[in-house]
This record gives C-alpha cells, structure tokens and sequence, in this order.
C-alpha cells in the first residue's frame, strides 16, 4: 500500500516537473517576459519625465508606479495602453513566478538567490498588474489598493529595501546585469550604450530604494507610520533637500536611463 502511494506521489512529482519543464521553455512566456520588461520600461519612464519636470519647474509631478499607470490611463487611447501595458505586467510577473519556482528559463539557469530575487519582483509586478486592472475597472478600486499598500510597507520593509538598493547598487557598478543579456548578439555600440543605460539606471534605482528604505525604516523607529514614504514621496523629499532640483533631476535620468535599458532588454535579455 505505501509503495503503491510513494508511486503515484512520485508519479505526480514527474508530472508537474515535466508541465513545469515545458513552461520553462515555452515561446509563449519567452514574449511575455519581453512584453513586461517592455511595459516596465513605460512606467519607469514617465515616472522619470514627470520627476525631470518638477525639478525643471515646468508642472511635473512626483509619483509612484500607480500613478504612472493613472497617467498612462489619462491620454488619449488611454485605456487601450493601460491594458497593453497591464498585460506586459502580467507577463513579466508570471515569467518571474515561473523562475522563481523552475530555477531555470530557456535560455538561462538560477541560483538560490536569482529565484528569491525573482519571487519577489514577480509578487510585486503582479500587485501592480492588479493595480491596472482595478484602474480600467474603476477609479475607486485603485485607490483603495494604494491605501492597502501603503499600510503594508510599514518598518520592517525598511531594511529590506536598503538591502535592495545595495544589491542594484552592486548590479549596476559591477556590471552584474550583463550575466543576465545576450551580449554576442550586440554589435559594438549598442553594448556600450546597453552597458552606459544599465550602469546608470540601476545606481539611480538604488538611490531611491536608499531613500525609500530609510523614509520606512525611520518612520518605525519613531513609531510614526505617517513619516513613511514611497516612490513619490522619496521623489519629494529630494525635491526639498538642498540642491535639490540638481538632485532631482539626477535621479530621474538616471530613472530613464533604466526606461531606456529596460526596453533594449526586451531585445537581448536571456530568457
């Protein structure tokens, strides 16, 4: 009896390996992954313009991802490219899952780390795919997310996000993200435009989780969960530190540089 139950769990075990094998290489995933990474790069970038106009004083605002998903549902043919763009996030957040979970892509193999580091972005993709859907749905319904949010990224998320921003520090300086791009198939001036993108992009994320880590880490040290800030509120306070416009729109090229390098990714990245 035992025997003929380890059997059918191990049956099932090969089973799921072998649906999961099939996912892994599947071209299907492979166009998403690259579809989000195209949609990541549309966030970021307005993010980056309307933190590079406040700091120009030319009418722009700090804001977070939902808020760029609010701009983008705001233009014309808005609705249609919110849910194009919701659907890379889905995408990207489902390839990042399925790392997570296999360990490998078609084109690549994780370690321990690379699959901690997927779970977590493709949870965090997949919140803000979710945030687009209640967006189209009804204003309301993504105001309350940000609420719910807000109320989840208290103190102990803190540390973490500085743990995150020295990891994307180390990742842009040391060159790290090349591991993860198909440099053979780059031609001698896209590689050093790629390589100037990725190395600027991620120092400036790094900046702004720093900031973000702090705000939150702050916040709890001080038992005030009012002092704690997110994308847009670390955009601000930069905004009003001395130099701060010079600051600002450091940060925000930097944050279109990753825009830009996350689009040319789309191409190259191994998936």
């Amino acid at each position: 009896m035992k025997t003929d139950v380890g059997a059918g769990v191990q049956g099932l075990h090969s089973k799921a390996k072998g649906q999961g094998e099939q996912l892994a290489h599947a071209k299907t995933l492979g166009w998403l992954a690259r579809a989000g990474l195209v949609a990541r790069g549309v966030v970021y970038g307005i993010i980056a313009i309307l933190a590079l106009k406040l700091a120009l004083g030319d009418g722009g605002k700090a804001t977070d991802q939902t808020g760029a998903l609010k701009t983008i549902a705001g233009q014309s043919f808005g609705e249609l490219l919110l849910i194009l763009v919701a659907i890379g996030l889905g995408g990207y957040s489902l390839w990042r899952l399925t790392r997570a979970a296999i360990g490998h892509g078609a084109e690549q193999r994780d370690s321990t780390f690379d699959r901690i580091s997927a779970l977590d972005s493709g949870i965090g993709y997949g919140l803000l795919c979710i945030t687009a859907i209640q967006i189209l749905v009804s204003s309301a319904g993504s105001e309350s997310t940000k609420q719910t949010t807000g109320g989840v990224l208290e103190w102990p998320a803190g540390p973490f996000l500085v743990g995150v921003a020295v990891y994307q520090a180390y990742k842009g300086l040391a060159r790290d993200f090349l591991e993860d791009a198909k440099t053979d198939e780059m031609s001698e001036g896209v590689e050093k435009a790629y390589i100037a993108l990725g190395v600027f992009g991620h120092v400036a994320r790094a900046v702004v989780f720093a900031l973000i880590g702090y705000g939150l880490l702050k916040a709890g040290l001080d038992y005030n969960s009012k002092e704690a800030v997110g994308l847009d509120g670390a955009l601000r306070e930069l905004a009003h530190a001395s130099y701060g416009p010079a600051l600002l729109g450091a940060v925000a090229a930097g944050l279109a540089g990753f825009a830009l390098y996350s689009i040319v990714d789309a191409r190259y990245r191994k998936v």
